[in-house]
C-alpha cells in the first residue's frame, strides 16, 4: 500500500516536517548541526526515541492518508495494519513529531475501540503514564484527538435492532458497544489522573489544553480541533462554534468530581494564565450544559476573589481587574453570571470605580462585558450614568470598546439613547451651533473632532472646508452601526444625505463603510430608505462593480420595496454589457433577474411583488 507514496516521495524530495503549536524548542537535528549536545544522544530524563526507520515509515502513512482510499473496505485495512505496527510502542509514536502527526490523523479513521486500546496503552497499566503523554508537546496532541473521538459514541448507541434484524447483525451491534466502552473506560482513567495531578496538569501549556478537551468531552459539547495556523480578523474573537452530542452517563458524575477538584485550584485560576483559560472552558461548558453547577461554580469563584486580602477599603477584585491572567477570568464569569451575582459584582465592588477602570488598559475590558451583561437589566442606568461622566477621557485613552458596547447596550435596552447621542456630539464638538449636526457621520467613523476632520479653528464664524471622506476606521464603523439602531436616528440620516457622490462611493466600497451604508439602510423606515436611495441614485453601476459595493447593493435589494427595485433595475439594465462581464456585478445581474426586467417585465413584476408580500408578512410575525 505504501508502495505508491515510495515512488512519489522520491520524485518530490524530503517533505518539510510540520511544528507544533507551542513548539520552540529546537530538533536534536538542528542542534547537532549547531554544535549543541543534541544529535542521537536521548533528551533529559533519558526519554527513548523513536528510530529513523520507524520515523520514516509513519511519514509515508501520512502522506498515502493525503492520498484518499477508494472504499471504505481499502480503509478499514490500511487503519488496521498501521495500528498494529503502533502496537507496543505507542508513546514513543505519540511523542515523536511525525508519528503524532499520523496518530492524530488515523483516529478519527479508527474504531471507538482501536482509539479506546490505544487510550489504554498510552495510559499504561495504572494510567499514570497519561500524564507523561498529555503534557508532552507532541503526545498531547495525540490525547487530545483519541479523546475527542467519543464525540461518534452516539453513533453506536442509537443504533437499534429493527424487527428483522438476524442474529448475526445483533451480535456486531453488541460488540460496537462494547467497543465504545473500551473508550468510555479509558476516558473515565485519563478524568482520574487529572484529577490526582491537576496542578501539574493545568499548569502545564500542552496538559492543560488536554484538560480542555476533556472537559468538554466530558460535558458533552465539542469545538473545532486546534490547528496550527492562528486565527486572524474577527475568528480571533469570535467564540469557537460547540456541537452537542450525547454522552454516557457515567460522563456526568466525572465532570461533578472533576469540577469539584478544580474549584480546590481556584487560586491558580488568577495567578497562572494557562490554568485560568482551564477554568474558563470548565465555567462556558458546564454553562451550555449544566446551567445549575455552572452558577454555583461562578459563585464560588467569585466568593474566592472577593475573599482575598486587599487594602483596608478597597475590593481585591480592582486588583484582579488590572491583572491579565485574572482579568480573563473575571470576563468570562461576568459573560456567564446570573442577575443577582452581577448585581452583587458592581453594588458592593465596582460602583463608583467603572471610569477608572474603563481607562486602564486591562481592565477596560471586564468593563465591556459588564456593560453588554447589564442591559437586560435595571443596573445598566446606574452604569451608563457613571461611564457617560467619562466620556471624552475614554475616548481621549483610545478604548473605543467601552463606548461602542455603551452604545450597543444602549440600543439593545431601549435606554439612554438620546443622553448617550448628545455626550457624542459634544465630545467630537459637533453640538453646537446646530449647523455642525450634518457633519457628525463623518466624525463618528473616522473618530476625529470636528477641527480635527476639517481643519479648522474653533473660533465662531469659521468656514468649514470640503474634506473628502477618508479614514473610515473599524470602532467608528462599529458605532455607528449600533446608532443605527437608536430609535432616533435622523441626525446620522441627515448627515449621510450631506455626504457627496464621490463619498458615497468610498463608503459603499470602504470595509468599515459598508457596513454603515448596509446598516443605516436596512434599519431605516420605508420613508427614510427612500431618501437614502435617491441619493445613491447614478451610483448603482459603480457600487455593483466593487466587492464590498456590490454587497451594499444586495442589501439594498432586499429591503427594498418593488417601485425603489424597479428604479435601480433601470439604472442597471443598460449596462448590460459591463455589469455581466465584471467579475462582482454578474452576481448582481442574476440575482436580480435583470433579464427577465429586460424581457419578460410583467412576470419580474409578479415575482417581485410576490417577494414583497412574503417578506412583509413574515415582519409582521417577527414584530
Amino acid at each position: 500500500m505504501l508502495a505508491k507514496t515510495e515512488t512519489k516521495r522520491s520524485q518530490k524530495g524530503t517533505v518539510k516536517k510540520r511544528r507544533h503549536p507551542g513548539d520552540d524548542a529546537e530538533s536534536g537535528g538542528e542542534k547537532k548541526r549547531k554544535g549543541g549536545k543534541g544529535g542521537d544522544k536521548p533528551p533529559e530524563g533519558g526519554r527513548k526515541r523513536l528510530d529513523a526507520l520507524s520515523v520514516g515509515y509513519f511519514r509515508r502513512v501520512s502522506e498515502r492518508l493525503s492520498e484518499g482510499f477508494e472504499d471504505d473496505e481499502e480503509k478499514v485495512m490500511f487503519v488496521e495494519n498501521v495500528l498494529s505496527e503502533v502496537k507496543g510502542k505507542a508513546m514513543l509514536v505519540a511523542m515523536d513529531q511525525t508519528g503524532s502527526i499520523t496518530l492524530q490523523r488515523l483516529m478519527p479513521m479508527s474504531s471507538l475501540e482501536q482509539v479506546g486500546e490505544v487510550l489504554a496503552e498510552l495510559g499504561g497499566e495504572s494510567g499514570l503514564d497519561f500524564k507523561t503523554v498529555s503534557c508532552d508537546r507532541c503526545g498531547g496532541h495525540v490525547v487530545e484527538s483519541a479523546v475527542r473521538q467519543m464525540a461518534r459514541w452516539m453513533e453506536v448507541t442509537q443504533k437499534k435492532p429493527a424487527a428483522d434484524t438476524n442474529q448475526e447483525e445483533e451480535e456486531e451491534e453488541e460488540e460496537e458497544e462494547e467497543s465504545s466502552g473500551v473508550l468510555e473506560a479509558q476516558v473515565l482513567s485519563l478524568g482520574q489522573v487529572v484529577r490526582g495531578n491537576t496542578e501539574e496538569f493545568i499548569k502545564n501549556v500542552h496538559g492543560s489544553h488536554v484538560v480542555r478537551t476533556l472537559l468538554h468531552v466530558l460535558a458533552g459539547c465539542l469545538g473545532p480541533p486546534r490547528t496550527e495556523t492562528r486565527p486572524v480578523g474577527k475568528e480571533r474573537n469570535a467564540a469557537p462554534q460547540l456541537t452537542d452530542f450525547e454522552i454516557p452517563t457515567s460522563f456526568w458524575y466525572e465532570l461533578k468530581d472533576l469540577t469539584e477538584n478544580l474549584m480546590e485550584n481556584v487560586n491558580l485560576s488568577i495567578t497562572d494564565a494557562v490554568a485560568s483559560a482551564v477554568f474558563q472552558t470548565m465555567l462556558t461548558v458546564c454553562h451550555r450544559k449544566r446551567p445549575k453547577l455552572c452558577k454555583q461554580l461562578l459563585t464560588r469563584t467569585m466568593g474566592y476573589l472577593w475573599s482575598r486580602s486587599a487594602a483596608p477599603g478597597v475590593s481585591p477584585l480592582l486588583v484582579f481587574l488590572k491583572d491579565q491572567a485574572s482579568s480573563h477570568l473575571i470576563e468570562t464569569i461576568i459573560r456567564l453570571s446570573h442577575k443577582p451575582l452581577l448585581r452583587e459584582l458592581y453594588k458592593s465592588h465596582l460602583q463608583g470605580q467603572l471610569v477608572e477602570l474603563a481607562l486602564h488598559p486591562k481592565a477596560n475590558f471586564p468593563i465591556q462585558r459588564l456593560t453588554a451583561a447589564a442591559a437586560k437589566h435595571k443596573m445598566f442606568l446606574k452604569l451608563f450614568d457613571e461611564l457617560v461622566q467619562g466620556m471624552e477621557a475614554i475616548l481621549a485613552a483610545g478604548h473605543m470598546g467601552v463606548i461602542v458596547q455603551l452604545a450597543e447596550s444602549c440600543a439593545e435596552s431601549g435606554e439612554r439613547q438620546t443622553e448617550l447621542m448628545q455626550c457624542l456630539l459634544h465630545a467630537f464638538h459637533c453640538a453646537e451651533p446646530g449647523s455642525r449636526h450634518d457633519s457628525c457621520l463623518p466624525l463618528f467613523m473616522s473618530l476625529l473632532t470636528y477641527e480635527v476632520y476639517y481643519q479648522t479653528e474653533t473660533a465662531e464664524g469659521s468656514t468649514k472646508t470640503e474634506v473628502p471622506l477618508s479614514s473610515i476606521s473599524y470602532h467608528g464603523s462599529r458605532l455607528v452601526q449600533a446608532l443605527a439602531k437608536f430609535k432616533e436616528r435622523s441626525l446620522l440620516l441627515s448627515s449621510l444625505r450631506t455626504l457627496s457622490h464621490a463619498d458615497l462611493l468610498t463608503l459603499a466600497s470602504d470595509p468599515a463603510g459598508s457596513h454603515v451604508l448596509q446598516a443605516l439602510v436596512t434599519t431605516s423606515s420605508d420613508k427614510g430608505r427612500g431618501k437614502i436611495l435617491k441619493r445613491l441614485e447614478g451610483l448603482y453601476i459603480q457600487m455593483s462593480c466593487s466587492k464590498l459595493g456590490s454587497r451594499v447593493v444586495e442589501a439594498i435589494w432586499n429591503s427594498a420595496s418593488v417601485s425603489q427595485r424597479q428604479s435601480i433595475a433601470q439604472e442597471l439594465v443598460p449596462s448590460e454589457s459591463q455589469l455581466r462581464s465584471d467579475q462582482f456585478a454578474r452576481h448582481i445581474w442574476a440575482k436580480f433577474a435583470l433579464s427577465h426586467f429586460v424581457h419578460r417585465r410583467a412576470h419580474w413584476q409578479e415575482i417581485q411583488t410576490g417577494e414583497s408580500k412574503k417578506r412583509k408578512m413574515f415582519s409582521d410575525i417577527l414584530e
